[in-house]
């Protein structure tokens, strides 16, 4: 038996030893000198050992410290990790937040000013919710996977789903009609090209409650004048606007199937992406015949209101629609952005009515945005169906044409601080650390240099760096007197301020 009244003793038990190796605070060695000579071990390997048993008491993981000065693995050292981020994904150094907050302070802004209000969801949802039938391309490039708990979940691919599942949870409770916004994070497994990258930021703006085409008339004006405010005009962007309606009402006349008619839009989605002959072979083996193909493919060659309604006649659901979308296109001032193309049909199967997406004139960027009418959505999900219209607007895409363009201000190539106070030696520093909390309180942004032996030279290039408009220099003579010299980085002037009049 060993003496219970030395604390050592306890720890000639295998157990302990084990545990106390096992959470590498100490070495077999040690382990076996403990056990020879416990009165040698004393009280620091009990403590130790005390570590260990009470991490594991609690649940918790016993942990170690290293010395600083002590390096591993006989002073190799460690394989440096990879420094790029994943494929198809990107990092947002403060340079590039700049932009990005940028570009989202816009979307933002548009939003808002439209009466919207903004909502968010997990990125992380159920699988369920975006594997639906037609063969759409998205339920392919789901980043999908079983959690923990054995569900089926996914990365979101886009906010639509999302943002109809919150509006079947509000229920009756919601007042309509609803109109919600969104900026948030995607992803999609696919192939990347210029603007589609693995991961993008989407903006969304969606009404929920209002039958008429006065709703996509709302939101295509937002579009424009989102457009406009970054300096974007109707030369640079178009607008194509048709309805599924048209390809519905062609189907119905060549007694294509009902069921046939999701698939059928996948394929005429890719007119533009793919040879004639593909499209032709694709629709064949969706079992469309011959006659029914040439019939489709004229119909969606149409680009002109007057085309459509020679075919459809004037009574036609989607004539009528897009007439009066074009009528209040024209009330609102932007109809010069607006292009009829009877092809756009958009690749997802639950848009119902009017659609719509932006291009670029130039013909060198795929689709900037695009949406439409989904009145069928929440059936879909098992709810009541209520009428829906909405759009997604990427950051990658937009972001391409603005560089293109010359477009992004100068202010975001530097920081956006007001001012930066700068001690001119160590013993200044808690004024200077008082004044800095004078101006932060007063709404200032301030970069305070906090350390020492920074000459006057460094202190206004890091003010240029920053961006500041001004440079608070605290100088023990200036200080001594009550004041501080305050120097304007636009004009070069340099003025002596009292601290309390510099807000």
């Amino acid at each position: 038996m060993l003496a219970a009244k030395h604390p050592s003793a306890m720890m000639r038990t295998p157990t302990s030893l084990r545990a106390l190796i096992r959470g590498g605070l100490i070495t077999r060695r040690s382990a076996a000198s403990a056990v020879a000579n416990p009165a040698a071990a004393g009280w620091g390997l009990h403590r130790r050992f005390a570590v260990v048993a009470a991490a594991k008491e609690s649940g918790g993981r016993s942990t170690t410290t290293v010395s600083p000065d002590k390096q591993g693995d006989a002073g190799k050292k460690a394989k440096q990790i990879d420094l790029q981020p994943p494929k198809g994904t990107r990092d947002f150094p403060p340079e590039e937040m700049r932009v990005r907050n940028w570009l989202f302070g816009h979307f933002r802004d548009v939003a808002r000013s439209f009466g919207f209000e903004e909502f968010d969801a997990p990125v992380l949802e159920s699988e369920e919710l975006y594997v639906r039938k037609a063969g759409e391309e998205i339920t392919t490039q789901l980043y999908n996977f079983e959690d923990k708990g054995n569900r089926r979940v996914a990365l979101r691919p886009e906010l639509t789903p999302s943002f109809a599942r919150l509006i079947l949870q509000q229920g009756k409770s919601l007042a309509i009609p609803a109109k919600w916004f969104a900026v948030g994070q995607c992803w999609r497994y696919e192939r990347m090209t210029r603007g589609r990258r693995r991961e993008h930021y989407q903006w969304n703006m969606d009404i929920v409650g209002v039958e008429g085409v006065e709703a996509e008339a709302e939101l295509l004006a937002a579009i424009t004048d989102f457009f406009t405010r970054l300096g974007i005009t109707s030369a640079d962007v178009g607008i194509k606007v048709s309805s599924r309606k048209v390809l519905q009402a062609v189907l119905r006349r060549f007694e294509v199937p009902d069921d046939s008619f999701a698939p059928v839009c996948v394929v005429v989605d890719k007119i533009e992406k793919l040879p004639r002959e593909k499209v032709v072979e694709e629709l064949a083996e969706l079992g469309v015949k011959e006659a029914a193909i040439d019939g489709i493919l004229d119909a969606m060659a149409m680009r002109s209101l007057d085309q459509l309604e020679s075919l459809l006649g004037a009574d036609a659901a989607a004539v009528a629609d897009l007439k009066l979308l074009f009528s209040h296109a024209e009330a609102y001032g932007y109809r010069d952005w607006l292009v009829f193309d009877a092809s756009v049909v958009r690749g997802l199967s639950y848009y119902t009515g009017v659609v719509f997406e932006g291009f670029d004139r130039a013909g060198e960027l795929r689709a900037i945005c695009g949406g439409g009418r989904y009145d069928k959505l929440l059936g879909a999900l098992g709810g009541e169906d209520r009428p829906m219209v909405g759009f997604g607007f990427g950051d990658a895409v937009i972001m391409e044409l603005v560089k293109d363009k010359g477009l992004l201000p100068e202010s975001l190539k530097s920081g956006n601080v007001d001012d930066l106070v700068y001690p001119m030696n160590a013993a200044l520093r808690p004024a200077a650390m008082g004044i800095a909390a004078r101006l932060r309180a007063a709404g200032r942004s301030v970069d305070l240099v906090i350390e020492d032996g920074k000459k006057p030279k460094w202190a206004f290039k890091h003010a240029e760096r920053c961006g500041a408009s001004r440079v608070v220099l605290i100088g023990e003579k200036e200080w001594e007197q009550g004041v501080v010299r305050v120097k304007d980085l636009a004009t070069r002037e340099e003025t002596d301020v009292k601290p309390e009049d510099l807000c």
